[in-house]
């Protein structure tokens, strides 16, 4: 069988052929567009075959938040079972910063090969271009839906020694102390970072966000007593088992498995609370269709597998498959719901 390179090689020079000996002969202008005809089918076909023969090295995950948080787990747990899958060592590197915003850049900026992929929130899409006055790149336009992996739930915690045994000790106690205490996020315009801010949209209470290059850091610091709270994206939940961090409630309409016990914020008054976030892959827009489905079918295969569901659920989270357009549609959605909330409160990241 003839490969596409070929074909366009050999239907360019018998075009040539059936011109008449004048046609070829002067400026070469004409013999220039014959050629221009057959361009397109011999530029294409080396991204043919590439989609072909891919994967043949290995492939990253950039990871745009430091090691310790959600997306770092997510893509770890998924790495081996696809490296395994494909048949090429599938790395792990985490660029964390500007709320997502340094590892989605060099995603974006990466070719369009199928080797670079992102790990990400879903904030980066949706949240961050509404959030920031300068992007350094559209990630709307230059970013494309690979596969979910997870809706990350958030947990209201503070600091073990806090001064309040319950969630309407702990709204009282800010009620009567504005602006005396702090809470952390994995940064600026972070789920976390919403879900504090509808937490005091709702409840009429102010304290002072102290962002973070991810929650990793912010769970430390609130370990240690730096800050007062934080809305957790799951890894702090060991830290609750251990009884370093009290959890309140959690920030999602439904209760989770892991802490049966523990109401929802909307349960608890706040009605209608929900700061579910969803992450999931992300590849360099133009990514030949043939890989992102490659990509997709092999991610959802391994988020139903038993190891990694269990790793998921035990982040506080629900393993979650889609299509490529389901992804994209609900990072509209999430556009939608936190663009309003942006306006509202008048939030900006410089």
């Amino acid at each position: 069988m003839e490969k596409p390179l070929i074909r366009a090689s050999l239907a360019r020079r018998r075009l040539l052929a059936a011109l008449p000996t004048t046609a070829l002969s002067g400026s070469g202008k004409l013999t220039r567009w014959v050629a221009s005809l057959a361009l397109p089918g011999a530029v294409l076909a080396p991204a043919a075959a590439r989609a072909d023969n891919w994967p043949s090295r290995p492939i990253r995950i950039v990871v745009n938040f430091p090691p310790g948080g959600a997306a770092d787990v997510l893509a770890r747990s998924v790495s081996q079972p696809l490296a395994e899958a494909l048949g090429q060592p599938v790395v792990v590197e985490n660029r964390g910063g500007a709320n997502g915003n340094i590892g989605g850049e060099v995603v974006a900026r990466s070719p369009a090969d199928g080797y670079t992929l992102l790990m990400s929130s879903a904030g980066v899409t949706s949240i961050n271009p509404q959030l920031y006055p300068k992007m350094p790149f559209d990630p709307r336009t230059e970013l494309t839906p690979v596969a979910a992996a997870a809706r990350i739930l958030v947990f209201l915690e503070t600091r073990a020694d806090f001064p309040a045994a319950n969630f309407a000790e702990f709204v009282d106690y800010l009620k009567k102390n504005p602006g005396r205490l702090s809470f952390g996020t994995p940064g600026v315009g972070s789920s976390p970072h919403m879900a504090a801010e509808m937490f005091k949209a709702m409840t009429g209470t102010y304290a002072v966000h102290v962002p973070y290059r991810g929650a990793g850091p912010a769970l430390a610091d609130l370990v240690a007593g730096q800050i007062d709270f934080t809305f957790d994206p799951g890894p702090g939940l060991q830290q609750v088992r251990a009884g370093k961090l009290k959890l309140l409630g959690v920030g999602s309409l439904a209760r989770t498995p892991l802490f049966p016990e523990t109401p929802t914020l909307d349960e608890l008054g706040l009605k209608g609370f929900d700061a579910d976030s969803w992450f999931g892959f992300y590849a360099p827009a133009g990514t030949p269709p043939a890989i992102i489905d490659r990509l997709n079918a092999e991610i959802n295969r391994i988020l139903k597998t038993a190891p990694v569901r269990e790793r998921i659920i035990g982040l506080g989270g629900v393993p979650e498959t889609t299509t490529p357009a389901e992804f994209a549609a609900r990072g509209r959605l999430d556009a939608e719901r936190f663009g309003k909330l942006i306006r509202e409160r008048g939030l900006r990241a410089d």
